[in-house]
């Protein structure tokens, strides 16, 4: 097996196309997003993009666990405790600003990309695992898949643009998703829009097989979209999916966040006594998460209920290396991932106890506008 950290490969098409196939090579890690590989892939599919040769994308993991599992945040952690002699290391290390942002670049080009890119959702998505799904022109899940954004166990919050797709959500689920890191199932993402195709697990070669016989016409937008289109019509299983845990408790959900704060929420949530092992599995993720996280929860998907894609990613990089340098995330990966005692020490009791200044401290940008190393997305160029 190939030792790169992102293997490539092109498979011909029979009007002599070829698609591009980008595999997440490090199974032991559960295919955690190293800064490497955002590196790798980014380079990647900017030259795929230009290369009129090729008609669709592929993106998938290696290994029958995941997908992608999330970002690398024990590499995140070791920049910011590691000091001394370690080089730009400790709590004004460079690596998280390093990392987001790549991160960030990465996942807006996914969601913009010019042709059609295709993600084999398999196993465990989570984290930056659903940043690289998420904006896909055709998301696949199967009957292993189960998606999650549990940030608010390591003291962060649902970023790779979740502050902006949570919120395309019915009201209140995005939120109560992003406060408690449900874990969802194919129906679920399918529910939600999160995911497009219900195929199984052992039909993935027979879709490729049916990709690489797919007439992909004049090359353009629309001759691509739909030869993708129709290739996967063929291997659609929607019924076969699991059955949702999100659509039988809607209305229960939005009743619990619904026209509240975020200390409110939270109260509802953890004092609910519907007897659901989804709903309680929820509860008490949400009562030993991070009470900063929380808030953070509420202000990002307040703050980006009817703003571009763009603007909650440059907000995002902000929020995220402030809780690097300020917040929770330290003691939230120490106790989970380093020492796995599972006990953090979060800096507030309780939601209520989070004072307004600790929350504006964390929003305030340590650029300036002009220097805002996102500054250009979404224009259609590049700076630097």
């Amino acid at each position: 097996m190939s030792d790169l950290s992102v293997r490539f490969d092109e498979l011909p098409t029979r009007d002599g196309g070829r698609i591009g196939v980008a595999t997440l090579n490090a199974p032991k890690s559960l295919n955690a997003l190293s800064l490497e590989m955002v590196h790798q892939l980014d380079a990647k599919l900017d030259a795929w993009a230009v290369d009129r040769s090729i008609v669709a994308v592929w993106l998938e993991g290696s290994g029958d666990k995941a997908f992608c599992a999330g970002g690398d945040v024990v590499a995140l952690y070791r920049s910011l405790t590691e000091e001394g002699d370690n080089r730009g290391s400790g709590r004004d290390s460079l690596l998280a600003e390093t990392y987001f942002t790549a991160e960030y670049r990465l996942d807006h080009r996914i969601h913009t990309y010019p042709k059609p890119l295709l993600v084999w959702g398999d196993g465990i998505v989570m984290g930056g695992g659903l940043g690289l799904m998420a904006g896909g022109f055709q998301r696949i899940v199967t009957e292993t898949t189960r998606i999650a954004m549990p940030e608010i166990t390591i003291g962060l919050y649902p970023d790779i643009g979740a502050s902006w797709f949570l919120n395309r959500m019915p009201p209140g689920v995005g939120v109560y998703l992003g406060l408690t890191g449900a874990q969802l199932n194919a129906r679920d993402a399918l529910d939600l829009g999160m995911a497009d195709r219900f195929i199984p697990r052992e039909r993935r070669g027979l879709v490729l097989s049916s990709l690489t016989e797919a007439d992909y016409g004049d090359r353009s937008g629309p001759a691509l979209r739909g030869a993708v289109q129709q290739a996967l019509d063929l291997h659609e299983a929607r019924e076969g999916a699991p059955a949702g845990q999100v659509w039988p408790n809607l209305d229960h959900l939005q009743a619990l966040v619904g026209a509240v704060d975020a200390p409110t929420a939270v109260r509802r949530i953890l004092a609910d006594t519907r007897d659901d092992k989804w709903l309680v599995a929820n509860r008490a993720r949400l009562a030993d998460g991070c009470p900063l996280s929380a808030q953070l929860v509420w202000r990002m998907l307040a703050r980006h209920a009817h703003t571009s894609l763009a603007d909650a990613f440059r907000d995002e990089l902000v929020l995220s290396v402030q809780c690097c340098r300020q917040g929770d995330f330290v003691e939230g990966v120490r106790a989970l991932l380093i020492e796995k005692d599972k006990n953090p020490r979060w800096s507030h009791p309780d939601v209520e106890s989070v004072p307004e200044e600790t929350i504006q401290a964390l929003f305030t940008s340590p650029w300036e506008s002009e220097s805002h190393p996102l500054r250009d997305l979404g224009l259609g160029r590049r700076v630097g």
